[in-house]
């Protein structure tokens, strides 16, 4: 038998999900008209869809960023999320299902190169093993004189990204300018990882870390290198211990989470909180966040330019066997995502995300006060003038926050993650990584 609350739930669930259904309408509407004016004189499939994609990621970007969508999409994610978590399994499956037309496109291109897509190309070896998290040393083909690099990467995605391939590897380019550079690998967490919290991260995996480099080297400090939520860490990191930090490095880091140039802080509840994302519903149905979750929200940032544009790509470059391995070795890492650690992920994404508690130094971390002026070392940040996931304006507002001089801004003109494939970037960036250590040191 139907209870009343069972009805209650499907009717509110049918509403939202309606509500969802014509902000959509209005997207393909509103990009349908538009296509008549810009699509004259478009005569090739492929400039059709170029075209369409821009449009439509436009579209969809001014209407799913506006506060009535924020709204009615939280929501739908609600009600979506107290549905699922009922069954997780499906809720888990259907996750997968999203990936299955572009998994089933490599797969099929990967049987013929196999052999060549491969990450992870710089020789490593294991110094250190916790729980799930491992710390890399990366073998330099001499011996360094310089003060230790500690990479420090974000809980999402893996870091096989900064070792790419031969000739794309910015791990390299700093071993190769002849840098000791060790790396934090989270692993992939699971079911009883789920109660770890920022603190064990940040005062626990990376101290570790930290006190471990200190010792082999027999120096007081070491240079840290932080990436996107990595960077965050490393911010926090270098508040709380400063003296143990000889430089500070971050690339594409968020800083100031209240943005609205970013559709992923607006979703993340920059302004709405709650009523944007539910992230106690969330961490509480689901204990440890779906890595294809995030592989998800990270497609729906420009839907068509990230799920059909670039596929049209391939068919382009089907002809390059580079271009090609290159873009099936992208597409590898990208559908490699972990799961998030329930606890950490609540913290970050309230004190971060929604309650932007790092520049207003409200911040605590393991019962220790972070706060951004106490970081008195040189710091070099570096960002990407393209980056739709960490806005230019969130990493440039880290200067206003700490205190000294010693402050250099570095930008390069890509996206988020064309920061460490590209090859033009790749060629300027870790050379002006190493000119700016060695003035340090």
């Amino acid at each position: 038998m139907v209870s009343q609350d069972d009805f209650s739930f499907w009717l509110n669930f049918s509403q939202a999900s309606w509500d969802y259904q014509l902000i959509m309408a209005d997207v393909w509407l509103k990009t349908f008209e538009e296509m008549k004016r810009e699509g004259e004189g478009v005569n090739k499939w492929q400039h059709f869809l170029r075209v369409w994609s821009r449009i439509f990621d436009k579209n969809f970007a001014q209407q799913f960023g506006s506060q009535k969508a924020v709204i009615i999409q939280g929501e739908f994610l609600k009600l979506a999320i107290s549905l699922f978590s009922q069954q997780q399994e499906i809720f888990r499956e259907l996750l997968k299902l999203w990936e299955l037309p572009q998994k089933i496109t490599i797969e099929i291109f990967s049987l013929f190169y196999q052999h060549k897509i491969e990450m992870g190309v710089t020789p490593k070896i294991e110094i250190y093993r916790k729980d799930k998290m491992v710390l890399y040393r990366f073998v330099s083909q001499r011996e360094s004189v310089n003060i230790p690099i500690l990479i420090v990467y974000a809980l999402v995605n893996r870091p096989e990204i900064l070792d790419f391939r031969k000739g794309r590897s910015f791990i390299a380019g700093l071993v190769k300018a002849g840098f000791d550079v060790y790396l934090i690998d989270w692993g992939y967490p699971s079911y009883e990882d789920r109660y770890l919290t920022l603190d064990s991260y940040i005062n626990g995996y990376i101290n570790d870390c930290v006190e471990i480099i200190r010792d082999r080297h027999n120096i007081p400090q070491v240079n840290l290198l932080g990436i996107c939520q990595g960077g965050t860490f490393s911010l926090c990191y270098s508040s709380l211990y400063p003296e143990k930090v000889k430089n500070l490095i971050t690339i594409v880091t968020p800083v100031d989470f209240h943005t609205n140039e970013g559709l992923l802080n607006v979703w993340s509840g920059g302004s709405l909180g709650s009523q944007a994302l539910d992230i106690d519903l969330m961490v509480d149905m689901l204990g440890n966040i779906p890595g294809n979750f995030f592989s998800l929200i990270f497609l729906m940032l420009k839907p068509f330019q990230l799920g059909v544009e670039k596929y049209v790509d391939l068919i382009e470059i089907i002809d390059s066997e580079d271009k090609l391995i290159t873009f099936l070795t992208m597409e590898k890492w990208i559908f490699d995502s972990p799961d998030q650690a329930g606890e950490a992920f609540r913290q970050f994404m309230k004190d971060f995300y929604q309650g932007n508690k790092l520049i207003k130094g409200n911040l605590e971390i393991g019962n220790k006060q972070v706060n951004l002026s106490k970081i008195n070392r040189p710091v070099l940040n570096i960002y990407g003038t393209h980056d739709h996931l960490v806005p230019p304006n969130s990493s440039l507002a880290l200067e206003k926050y700490i205190p000294n001089s010693d402050y250099t801004a570095l930008s390069f003109p890509v996206g988020h993650i064309g920061m460490f494939v590209s090859s033009k970037v790749q060629n300027v960036l870790t050379p002006k990584i190493a000119e700016w250590l060695e003035d340090k040191n």
